[in-house]
């Protein structure tokens, strides 16, 4: 794996040159506010009316309509929700100055066909991993996030050395930048959410509270030994492996370890991993997607609206308060 850092970048490509974010969200502000720091012309695409006109404002940015806002850009980043792309990109499609960049921070839109790109275009991607939030705190305090850069569409020979430039402009390469493909990225990043970090672990989290519960153990203590040793569990990850993080814990959790382990994830539970893979990789969830923003987010709303009622949220608030 070859990791690219700041000192074998050359910013050139982007120096002294307008760069467009189109949405103010988690990573358009994040990388905007970088960007800005950084002393990089930067300006804001925002559509009539948009709630985030008045923050993009406070943070001392200037915005512009989508299509004023790509005017005259090197490079143009698409930033928004990957359901909403399609007619995002069609409003700027024209206004997108020949031979320019287009770039990307999640390769779905692209590799899954939301946004065809004209042919004159770079296409590329560079992509933070993690939150726009960390992402943000971590250029304030000089460091930086490992980040994934690849080029979809290279039409002037300069989409390599833009996209690098781009993840140095917002503090990735300080950590590394790795290559990828947007297919690579696209796929790995949704299989882990529905899989592992955002679709397994907290229905992990839910079915071992709830068999807690129901066999006669107090609310209180199913939600902290179930639910709120998570982060001692990522933290030791996160600073020691996962090899680590078992010699870490007492024996007796090691061993409870080893043995429960795999009657939880075992052949069973893997072939359902490969099965969501191949739900991904073959576009079935993207055109998911697609239905779900076409019909106002219904499987959204209702299980955000589940997830505010269940028994393991009311025990959480319940003892917030006290």
């Amino acid at each position: 794996m070859d990791i690219i850092r700041d000192d074998q970048i050359d910013p050139a490509p982007l120096a002294g040159k307008r760069i467009a974010i189109i949405g103010y969200g988690n990573q358009g502000r994040a990388q905007a506010r970088n960007l800005h720091d950084g002393g990089h012309d930067v300006v804001i695409g925002l559509r009539d009316g948009s709630e985030s006109a008045a923050r993009v404002e406070a943070d001392g940015l200037f915005h512009a309509a989508p299509q004023d806002a790509v005017e005259g850009a090197a490079l143009t980043m698409m930033l928004l929700p990957d359901e909403v792309m399609t007619g995002a990109y069609g409003a700027i499609e024209d206004a997108l100055p020949r031979g320019s960049a287009l770039g990307f921070s999640h390769g779905l839109a692209v590799h899954f066909g939301f946004i065809r790109p004209r042919d004159d275009l770079d296409v590329v991607m560079v992509a933070p991993k993690g939150p726009g939030t960390a992402l943000r705190q971590l250029y304030t305090e000089g460091k930086g996030m490992i980040g994934l850069w690849a080029v979809e569409q290279d039409a002037t020979g300069r989409a390599r050395d833009i996209a690098l430039a781009y993840g140095q402009a917002i503090g990735c390469a300080r950590a590394g930048l790795i290559a990828s493909t947007f297919a690579e990225e696209c796929e790995a990043d949704l299989f882990n959410e529905q899989a592992v970090v955002w679709g397994g672990v907290p229905a992990l989290l839910e079915a071992g509270f709830d068999t807690l519960i129901e066999a006669g153990y107090s609310e209180e203590l199913a939600l902290f030994e179930c639910v709120s040793e998570l982060k001692l569990l990522a933290d030791l990850i996160e600073a020691r492996g996962i090899a680590g993080m078992r010699e870490a814990i007492s024996n007796t959790a090691e061993l409870g370890a080893v043995l429960g382990g795999p009657k939880m994830v075992d052949d069973t539970v893997r072939q359902k991993m490969r099965d969501i893979l191949e739900h991904v990789r073959s576009g079935e969830f993207a055109e998911a997607l697609r239905r779900e923003e076409a019909e106002a987010y219904p499987l959204l709303r209702k299980a955000r609206a589940e997830a505010r009622a269940s028994k393991v949220e009311t025990v959480r608030q319940r003892i917030e308060k006290l």
